[in-house]
């Protein structure tokens, strides 16, 4: 060596092994979640203030897999049992992941235990100070509250149940997701439009907040042209997935209201 000190290969080997310990054997994180994702499921909780100042709790449980919202609750009181509930609801028929992700927080106790090991449910719990650990779950709630709840004043429980019953229908059946490609959770088979098809449909979701657009020959119900637009004839809705369903016939006097597709040129 340059200060004439001649060391052999091994000697070098020794203490270079003790400056640089070898890595721990076994998937890293990311590793496991990449071979594992069908089969894992992540929850959490999404902290929601109302028009009054009132706190509500929105929580969901998601496949890792597909992107899919697997289930979701809404409460302002979320205790052990009522968090065990939601996973009993979301299992149902013996349709249980081999892992469940969660954070460490109080809300999950010996109920939610129970619940999970009875359902032979492996939980995972995410390790202090990393907030990657869960970050497709992470990442939806921020999605929820930049695409929905900051545009809207939820007024109490009940109508945070209803915007986000329709924006998971919206997010499972209509929006596509980057970290599967583009695809939606909902459908997996892209709908390619063909040349004959010249028209598209535009779906409003949440009053109009966001749109799913669909090919006009996808949607097997009779289109009442009005002026420059679209909407469906009498007697029929547009259901939460991509199809339009035959209403039940209404009554005179109900408080129902049609709701309206607009066709854009393509």
């Amino acid at each position: 060596m340059k200060l004439g000190i001649q060391v052999s290969r091994s000697t070098v080997q020794k203490y270079v092994r003790l400056a640089r310990p070898h890595p721990a054997h076994g998937q890293n994180w990311s590793v496991f979640l990449g071979n594992h994702a069908q089969i894992v499921w992540a929850c959490d909780f999404l902290p929601v203030i109302d028009l009054l100042f009132r706190q509500i709790y929105a929580f969901f449980i998601i496949q890792l897999g597909s992107r899919r919202v697997v289930h979701f609750g809404v409460t302002s009181h979320p205790t052990d049992a009522w968090v065990a509930q939601q996973l009993r609801e979301a299992t149902p028929f013996g349709l249980t992941p081999r892992f469940l992700i969660r954070d460490r927080d109080s809300k999950y106790g010996d109920d939610f235990a129970r619940v999970a090991k009875a359902s032979s449910i492996e939980v995972l719990k995410t390790p202090y100070r990393a907030p990657m650990a869960n970050a497709i779950c992470e990442r939806f709630l921020e999605s929820v509250r930049r695409e929905c709840l900051d545009h809207l004043l939820i007024v109490g429980e009940r109508h945070l149940q209803h915007v986000v019953r329709e924006y998971v229908q919206y997010s499972n059946q209509a929006r596509p997701h980057q970290g599967i490609a583009q695809k939606i959770p909902g459908r997996f088979v892209s709908e390619a439009v063909g040349l004959q098809q010249r028209r598209i449909i535009a779906i409003p979701i949440l009053n109009g907040l966001h749109h799913d657009y669909r090919c006009a020959g996808r949607i097997r119900c009779p289109l009442k042209k009005i002026g420059r637009g679209f909407r469906l004839a009498q007697g029929w809705r547009s259901g939460p997935g991509a199809r339009a369903t035959r209403a039940q016939p209404l009554p005179v006097n109900a408080d129902h209201k049609l709701r309206a597709v607009r066709a854009i040129p393509f």
